[in-house]
């Protein structure tokens, strides 16, 4: 092995436009980080994945058998679900109660909007089928499962061509017996089909989110489960001998046959990545309170972090169909990393519309044919274009300079699309589409802080993706931040955060318990079950390391229709234990809604455990702070101001000739092969004993 015998690890993560590479060297003498940054390739997406990895290791000059793991994380599943591509998928539920996925919860998310649309469940009518079985909210059977039927199923489905079939039946969570058996019973007769039982994706109780994640699940099985089993079978081919690892949405890696079974925990797992990332950013400098910002080709994801943690949720909502508003999206339950999405990436494309208002997003470019100064066959206008030009971007330096972008086009884009219909100069069409994608993403972050218990200001922002740090300052001005951390391989920081996440699995199960009569024997039987249960897929990632588990309950009030997530002690309950798990619940509540409200019954749902092995690598102290430091810029350009609303001549300086300790003043702009970040006339930047470029308000 070169590089001293240095241990090899390797992220990779593909987005929607870009899949981005990140290898990592460790050895007795230090370790390095190299990385790569190339287009996606939506009809055979392990082709750049390949191409991207091939790139990396003649960097670095190693051989396929010198990783020693690769974790991988893909948005295939979310963007199969949003497109409508997947597996042709049949639904067997309980007799009368094939319309609960399409009935909802009967709520409407936008009050006032009389001709409102509701996503179109991932299975339609014609292929929901009721069969004769019932099992009480106990657990006990009051009408046995009724074979005859469900084989009488199978044959259907063979004549029909179905290639993914998903079981959900009434209360199966209190017990799994009747979906076990019909899951038997089709796959004697349906070779070659996938079937994903609802008790096994998601054993909870409310039925609707629970047959809604056990279609997505299957919805996608077939899909990813080919794209898995393919890539692995390329990278033996190749000389990879290294274990592959997938990232969960919940920040956890897991091995490739669970996320086969469980493709739907995939969702969220390039968004996942980059959240562990600035967490350990906000770790490795001391930062407890941070809004994680990344954007990425086709989106931004803003996360909130407090004490080196990011939020976590167990219901996430994806294809929102409803300028992103929620309650407009399939929901599913799974682990997630809680965070708020939009569609405001470099790719997303601008319009006008007909209030004439600038609009853009949530639909993208992509990669084929991606903006229109991609030069590829694009010809929508998109934030790419607009940054381009305000100068942001330097067209022959894109991407390291390995691909020129063509301001032509961008211009002819944004003036059809934005500067003509609004009679606007070019520069301020520009400046008018990156000003609404800012002026979102601020909004998008206040309200889901509020929504959170939490308040955005005060916090540092952690910017990384390939169009992040060209937005920070502007979006951190829009929140009142006085800091920005762009850390180093910003424009990769999701395959970075891959290579800090620890191998975890997260299981759950409704128990419904009232604290004032707590069943302890019962709750320890099924936490030491559950525990059993996350063991068998942990372990064989960690053969040997020690594992650490962590729990936490959903509870509420007696009546209330929503619960909350309260951390609870990982140890054997004892009956006078519920006094504890009552204040727990007492200060998460008085911390979400600022009081607590006495004399009502508390009850918990569900319990949750989260098994995890080590962190593969902790941050090391901090270096000793550098001497300040003035560098000269390498060259200078027109960039577009804000404040005066014309170009100003600021200088550039190259990233890599950057020691810790320079002081950059605003306005400038720091370029590196993934990314650019723009330092306002508001802030001054300077590099710290990281080499992280730090922005600090001025004043």
């Amino acid at each position: 092995m070169a590089e001293d015998q240095a241990q090899a690890r390797l992220g990779v993560d593909i987005g929607g436009t870009f899949t981005d590479v990140a290898l990592e060297t460790f050895s007795a003498t230090g370790g390095r980080r190299y990385s790569a940054k190339i287009l996606t390739t939506p009809e055979a997406p392990e082709k750049a994945v390949l191409e991207a990895i091939g790139t990396v290791l003649r960097e670095a000059g190693l051989a396929p058998g010198d990783l020693s793991i690769i974790i991988h994380g893909t948005t295939l599943a979310t963007n199969a679900i949003i497109e409508r591509k997947g597996a042709k998928t049949a639904l067997v539920t309980t007799e009368g109660f094939r319309d609960t996925i399409e009935i909802r919860h009967e709520n409407r998310f936008e009050q006032y909007d009389v001709n409102i649309d509701l996503p179109p469940p991932l299975v339609p009518r014609r292929l929901r089928f009721g069969v004769p079985e019932r099992v009480d909210a106990k657990g006990r059977t009051v009408i046995p499962l009724d074979e005859g039927a469900v084989e009488a199923l199978a044959e259907r489905f063979l004549a029909s061509g179905i290639e993914s079939v998903a079981i959900g039946f009434l209360h199966s969570f209190t017990s799994p017996a009747h979906e076990e058996r019909a899951r038997d019973i089709l796959a004697a007769r349906l070779s070659g089909v996938t079937i994903t039982l609802s008790c096994e994706v998601s054993p909870e109780m409310r039925e609707y989110e629970r047959f809604s994640t056990a279609c997505a699940n299957a919805y996608v099985q077939p899909m990813i489960g080919r794209y898995l089993a393919n890539l692995a079978a390329l990278l033996r081919e190749r000389g990879f001998s290294c274990p592959l690892f997938l990232m969960l949405s919940g920040g956890g890696l897991t091995t490739v046959e669970t996320a086969i079974r469980f493709p739907v925990r995939l969702v969220e797992s390039g968004p996942a990545g980059g959240a562990i990332f600035a967490s350990h950013i906000a770790r490795q400098c001391g930062l407890e309170s941070v809004l994680s910002y990344d954007m990425g080709g086709t989106t931004a994801k803003i996360c909130l972090i407090d004490e080196f943690q990011p939020q976590t949720s167990r219901a996430f909502e994806v294809a929102r169909i409803y300028r992103f508003k929620k309650g407009s999206g399939l929901p599913l339950r799974i682990p997630v990393i809680e965070m708020v999405e939009i569609g405001a990436g470099g790719g997303s494309i601008a319009r006008v519309d007909r209030l004439k208002r600038i609009a853009v997003g949530p639909d993208s470019a992509g990669a084929d044919p991606g903006p229109a100064s991609y030069g590829r066959g694009g010809v929508a206008a998109t934030v790419t274009d607009a940054d381009l030009l305000l100068g942001r971007i330097d067209p022959t330096g894109f991407s390291g300079g390995r691909m020129a972008l063509d301001r032509a086009a961008a211009e002819r884009a944004i003036e059809r699309e934005v500067g003509g219909p609004l009679d606007l100069a070019l520069s301020l069409a520009a400046f008018g589409v990156s000003e609404i994608v800012d002026e979102n993403m601020a909004n998008a972050a206040r309200v889901h802080a509020i929504e959170s218990g939490k308040d955005a200001r005060g916090r540092t922002l952690v910017a990384f993706g390939g169009a992040a740090p060209l937005h920070a300052a502007r979006l951190a001005d829009k929140l009142g931040l006085d800091r920005v951390l762009v850390p180093s391989n910003a424009g990769v920081g999701s395959a970075v955060g891959f290579l800090r996440a620890p191998i975890a699995y997260e299981i759950v199960r409704s128990q419904l318990q009232r604290l004032d009569a707590f069943d302890a024997d019962a709750a320890n039987a099924l936490l030491a079950a559950m525990r059993e249960e996350a063991e068998a897929i942990v372990r064989p990632g960690e053969p040997e390391a020690p594992l650490s588990e962590t729990r936490s309950a959903f509870m509420r009030y007696r009546g209330q229709g929503h619960e909350i997530a309260v951390s609870v002690p990982a140890r054997l309950y004892r009956a006078e234990d519920a006094a504890e798990l009552l204040a727990a619940f007492d200060a998460a509540y008085r911390r979400l809604y600022s009081r607590v409200i006495p004399g009502v019954e508390v009850e918990v749902l569900s319990w949750v455990v989260l098994l995890s092995g080590p962190a593969p690598h902790e941050a090391d102290a901090a270096p000793a702070q550098p001497a300040p430091s003035h560098p000269a810029p390498a060259r200078r350009r027109q960039v577009f101001d804000p404040d005066s609303a014309d170009f100003i001549e600021v200088a550039i300086h190259e990233r890599s000739t950057l020691a810790p300790g320079a002081i950059i003043p605003g306005p400038a702009v720091i370029v590196e092969d993934e990314t650019s970040t723009v330092i306002s006339r508001l802030f001054d930047a300077k590099i710290d004993a990281f080499g992280y470029i730090e922005l600090m308000r001025k004043g």
